[in-house]
């Protein structure tokens, strides 16, 4: 399988790194920052870097759906998987024009209020997981998976 693994760099890479047993057995690409713990996480592994900051930034925000447009069509994944936060946005949405199934896993440490890439990227997911049973509260529907991390 073609896999696009997406995601801010700390924590949110942190929790799809706890995934690799999965996706170490598969052909897959990755968005995220280029930064010091991504450069030293995903040694060997495609990457196509995103631009941050993201948090209340437009002009990263439209410059991350070209980056997302481009790793899309040129790696042309079956599925694609995140753990937030903002560079999943422009993913997940184009993913969906594209026809490209989709699963997002909400961040284990928000059990008390929904974040806002989970609430942006849930209507465009296929698969909308969480880590908690108090996050099934926010998330009518979604599907309970256990702690990553």
């Amino acid at each position: 399988m073609r896999i696009l693994l997406a995601s801010s760099t700390g924590g949110h890479l942190g929790q799809l790194d706890a995934l690799r047993p999965w996706w170490s057995e598969h052909e897959r690409h990755w968005i995220t920052f280029d930064k010091p713990d991504a450069r030293s996480m995903l040694v060997g592994e495609e990457i196509t870097w995103a631009y941050h900051p993201t948090t209340r930034n437009i002009p990263n925000l439209i410059r991350n759906f070209g980056v997302a447009w481009k790793a899309l069509r040129r790696f042309r994944p079956e599925v694609v998987v995140s753990t937030g936060a903002a560079v999943a946005v422009p993913v997940f949405y184009l993913a969906r024009l594209m026809g490209i199934r989709t699963v997002y896993v909400e961040v284990y440490d928000r059990i008390d209020t929904a974040t806002l890439t989970g609430r942006l990227c849930r209507p465009v997911s296929d698969l909308f997981l969480v880590q908690w049973d108090e996050q099934l509260k926010l998330y009518p529907n979604a599907t309970l998976i256990g702690q990553l991390l």
